[in-house]
C-alpha cells in the first residue's frame, strides 16, 4: 500500500477542524495529516497540535493555491488526497476515490451533484464550467471546480509551476492533467454545508471565475477558442459586405476591419497554441 497524505488548506477552520481531523484519522489512521495554515487568526494550530497533525503555518495569507502547493511540496506521500477544511468533504469519501487511483488514473476527483452546490448562482456557473471543459477537452467534465480530489504526487507535482495562488487551482490543475493525457475519474459524492461563512466574495471573485473560462481553453487548446471567434469576425465581414454592396454598391472600412480582426484572432491562437505546447513540454 502506497503512503498517503492528506492535505487540508485552512483559513480560520478551527471550527470544522475539531470536528474533521478526528474522523479523518479514524478513516486514515496511517495516513500523513497536513493541515496548511493559511494565516489564519483563530485556534487552527492549537487544534492540529491536540490532535497530532502536522500544521504549517503562514504569516499571512496567500490563498488556497499557495496552501495547496506548500502542502504538495511538505507531503511524504505517493498519494495525495486535497479536502476543504471547512467540513464540507466527507473522510469516508478518500477510499472511494483512492480506489480509482487503484484501477490506473492519475487523479480521481469528487463531483458533487446540484443539491452539493453553495447556491444557485455557483451551481449554474460550474455547469456552465463543466460545459465549456468537456467541449474543449472531449472528455466529460462532471465537476471542473471540485476541490476534493486524489492524485499521484509525481504527476500533480509537474504543475505546481501552473498553479495559481488563488482559488482556481482545481480547474488549473484538471486541465493540465487533460493535456497531458493523464487520466482523470470522477467519483459523485455528496458535499455537506460548510461549517462558518464562504471565504469567496462573489463581487470581489466575480471577475476571477470570469476569468476561469478563458483559462480553461488557454490551458487546453486556445485554437479551440480563437479559432471559432475569426470565423464570427470573418462571417460578420462577409454579411457587412453583402449588406454595404446592395445600397451602396461598394466595400467599406468595417468589413474590411472585420476581416482583418479575423485574421488577427486566428493568428493570436495559432501563437498561442504554440505557448501552450512550449508551457507542457518536459525535458526528462
Amino acid at each position: 500500500m502506497k503512503r498517503l497524505s492528506i492535505i487540508l488548506p485552512a483559513k480560520n477552520e478551527a471550527a470544522a477542524l475539531a470536528r474533521l481531523l478526528p474522523a479523518l484519522r479514524t478513516a486514515q489512521p496511517d495516513a500523513e495529516i497536513i493541515v496548511v495554515d493559511d494565516g489564519s487568526t483563530d485556534d487552527t494550530r492549537a487544534i492540529c497540535e491536540a490532535h497530532a497533525v502536522s500544521c504549517l503555518s503562514s504569516p499571512y495569507s496567500m490563498g488556497n493555491g499557495a496552501a495547496i502547493k506548500r502542502g504538495a511540496r511538505a507531503a511524504q506521500g505517493e498519494w495525495l488526497v486535497f479536502m476543504d477544511g471547512d467540513g464540507q468533504h466527507d473522510p469516508a469519501d478518500v477510499d472511494r476515490l483512492l480506489a480509482c487511483l487503484h484501477e490506473g488514473y492519475d487523479m480521481a476527483i469528487g463531483a458533487r451533484d446540484w443539491g452539493s452546490q453553495a447556491g444557485v448562482g455557483r451551481g449554474l456557473a460550474n455547469t456552465l464550467y463543466n460545459w465549456l471543459a468537456t467541449r474543449m477537452t472531449g472528455h466529460p467534465v462532471l465537476d471542473l471546480t471540485s476541490g476534493f480530489r486524489a492524485v499521484r504526487a509525481e504527476k500533480f507535482r509537474e504543475f505546481l509551476y501552473l498553479l495559481p495562488n488563488g482559488f482556481s487551482y482545481p480547474t488549473t490543475s484538471t486541465m493540465a492533467f487533460f493535456r497531458s493525457a493523464y487520466p482523470v475519474a470522477y467519483v459523485p459524492i455528496k458535499a455537506a454545508q460548510r461549517v462558518g461563512k464562504s471565504h469567496i466574495r462573489p463581487l470581489r471573485d466575480g471577475l476571477r471565475f470570469l476569468l476561469i473560462i478563458f483559462k480553461i481553453a488557454t490551458l487546453y487548446s486556445p485554437l479551440k477558442l480563437f479559432a471559432p471567434a475569426s470565423v464570427v469576425f470573418f462571417l460578420l465581414g462577409c454579411l457587412n459586405y453583402l449588406w454595404t454592396f446592395n445600397h451602396y454598391g461598394r466595400l467599406t472600412n468595417g468589413s474590411t476591419m472585420l476581416w482583418s480582426a479575423a485574421v488577427i484572432v486566428f493568428l493570436i491562437g495559432l501563437i498561442s497554441e504554440q505557448i501552450t505546447a512550449l508551457t507542457y513540454r518536459r525535458d526528462d
